[in-house]
């Protein structure tokens, strides 16, 4: 809309107190006012960082929410061996300070707490030590909670709690070692003089690993969840050498290598090996100032009444939320995408994407369970339209996904990536052993 001489000489008057909502006033139409606001670029050094993820890349949600117990073993070995890029899963820690691959704050939804500790089974994770966690099945609730597609193996092979090591193990062809006979991990436990606690696990080589060597991406929430765990995830990465600031990798662009005449993802092997994300303002703040903003970091996008989320889509909001990850050294964002199952908000709209773009940050969004999300936002349904409105490159980057074998042939399919899913989800899962 055109501004009236009033409400301009208001504007002028009053400053930069009121700017911003006389400014607001000016996107009547989002889909071309969006070209009025400024984004910060990219700098020469943050692209670089940028770059050390692979384009198109699939990261497994949790390792993967329907076909396997989330954020198990199970899981972890499916993502890799299905051959995605990076294995994805939340952090947080335990009592006595080991850091698990856990999205809830508490432990029922995916445990069988209510029977093994009745009376805490609504405390948080952070208020268990993991020796506890141990005793907890992280498996049988899914064979209830999706009955289509439930396995006797993900109870009778106990699934546990999983560690931020585990998964690293995992993502480099280890499996846990278990005692022969009663199937549990082994593991040992120091008490040191201060009271802190040192454990030890024990992993072997899977004897099923295909190859795959997948990145991980790995998401901090609120401080206050988890106070101190951005400068735990630290030390544990340079503890496990998954650490770039201290151990770089020589050779850092070869995501995918030619082994015994068959391709296989490499990421894990390269300065991309980890991505971190987060949707906390605050977390931001400390990852960027504890990794020196060297480590590729994605801030994660969510429209809401939460203190740190969008309050709007507009474009002068949706700009500052891009500003505020390129000021904090993010090199990806990371918005919610509509449609069936999870029907999220809609925060990738061409406009969006473009602007997103047009900073020079690349787009990871969340989460792609149909082919249908998967060829919208690729930009299927853009074929044959003209106009200035229309994008000439896919809206997203990189797609979070439960369904990674759909979304790696999807993108071989587009000629994008040089190999699809190592096979079906089902085959992946029987020679594995589940």
């Amino acid at each position: 809309m055109i501004m009236t001489r009033k409400a301009s000489l208001f504007c002028a008057l009053i400053g930069a107190l009121v700017i911003s909502s006389c400014e607001r006033d000016n996107f009547a139409d989002e889909t071309q006012d969006y070209k009025n606001v400024k984004v910060l670029q990219l700098s020469p050094e943050l692209t670089a960082i940028r770059n050390y993820v692979p384009e198109n890349a699939v990261f497994a949600h949790r390792g993967s929410t329907f076909w396997v117990p989330e954020e198990t073993e199970a899981a972890f070995r499916w993502a890799r061996n299905i051959g995605a890029d990076y294995i994805e899963a939340d952090l947080q820690i335990t009592k006595d300070g080991v850091i698990l691959a856990l999205h809830d704050y508490e432990l029922k939804r995916t445990s069988d707490i209510e029977n093994i500790f009745p009376d805490r089974e609504f405390l948080p994770a952070s208020s268990f030590t993991y020796e506890e966690l141990m005793q907890l099945d992280a498996g049988t609730w899914f064979n209830d909670a999706r009955p289509e597609q439930a396995r006797a193996s993900f109870s009778t092979q106990k699934q546990y709690i999983s560690t931020l090591e585990d998964m690293i193990m995992i993502a480099q062809g280890m499996r846990i070692k278990r005692d022969p006979v009663t199937q549990e991990r082994i593991y040992s436990k120091v008490t040191n003089a201060d009271g802190t606690v040192k454990y030890t696990f024990e992993y072997e080589p899977d004897p099923m690993d295909n190859g795959h060597r997948p990145g991980i991406y790995i998401e901090t929430k609120e401080p206050w969840v988890n106070p101190g765990i951005e400068a735990a995830l630290y030390t544990e990465l340079d503890r496990l050498g998954w650490n770039i600031l201290t151990q770089p990798e020589p050779n850092n662009n070869q995501f995918y290598t030619d082994t015994d005449g068959s391709q296989k993802v490499n990421v894990g092997n390269t300065n991309g090996k980890v991505i971190l994300q987060t949707f906390s303002l605050e977390s931001l703040r400390l990852l960027n100032g504890i990794f020196a903003g060297k480590v590729p970091t994605c801030f994660l996008l969510w429209l809401g009444n939460g203190p740190t989320d969008m309050p709007n889509d507009d474009p002068r909001t949706y700009a500052e939320f891009i500003n505020f990850g390129i000021e904090n050294n993010a090199v990806f964002m990371g918005p919610s995408i509509a449609g069936a199952p999870n029907k999220y908000p809609e925060l990738l709209k061409p406009w969006q994407s473009e602007l997103m773009h047009k900073s020079g940050v690349a787009i990871h969004a969340y989460s792609f369970d149909t082919r249908e999300q998967m060829g919208q936002y690729y930009g299927e349904y853009f074929y044959n339209n003209t106009g200035e409105n229309i994008p000439n490159r896919p809206l997203v980057d990189g797609m979070f996904t439960n369904r990674a074998e759909m979304t790696l042939n999807f993108y071989k399919e587009k000629g994008v990536r040089p190999i699809g899913a190592a096979g079906t989800a089902l085959e992946v899962l029987i020679n594995l052993g589940y």
